[in-house]
C-alpha cells in the first residue's frame, strides 16, 4: 500500500492558496486537502493495526486447565461433606454442586475462546 504523506510544505501551500483564491473556489480546495488528510490518517491507522496485529496467546489453555483441575479439587471435597452430612440421600445436592461447575466452566471457556481467525 502506497502512502500518501502531507509534508508541512503542502500544508503551507494550501493554506496559501486557500487565502488566494476566490471565495467560490475555497470551499473545493478545502475539501480536496481534507480528504488527502483522512486517506493519510487511514493509511497511518491501518499501518498501526497491521503492526499491533497479533495471533491470540497460547496462555488460554493452560488457564482453562487450571480451573477444571481446581474444580475437581474442590468438587471431590464438597461431594465428600455433602455424603459426610446426610443418611446418603443426596443425590439432589450432589448433582446440584456438580451441575453448578460444570456450568462454570463452561461459562469461564465460552467467555475465554480467542476470536475468530480472519483468513
Amino acid at each position: 500500500m502506497s502512502t500518501p504523506s502531507l509534508e508541512p510544505d503542502e500544508i503551507r501551500a494550501a493554506a496559501e492558496v486557500h487565502a488566494e483564491i476566490d471565495p467560490a473556489y475555497r470551499d473545493a480546495v478545502l475539501e480536496s486537502f481534507l480528504d488527502r488528510v483522512n486517506k493519510e490518517i487511514d493509511t497511518r491507522v491501518d499501518q498501526r493495526l497491521a503492526a499491533a496485529a497479533r495471533p491470540p496467546l497460547p496462555a488460554q489453555r493452560p488457564r482453562n486447565f487450571a480451573l477444571a483441575v481446581v474444580s475437581i479439587a474442590l468438587g471431590i471435597p464438597l461431594t465428600a461433606i455433602i455424603e459426610s452430612l446426610g443418611n446418603g440421600s443426596q443425590s439432589t445436592e450432589l448433582v446440584f454442586v456438580w451441575i453448578a461447575i460444570a456450568i462454570i466452566n463452561v461459562a469461564y471457556a465460552l467467555a475465554h475462546r480467542p476470536p475468530p481467525s480472519r483468513h
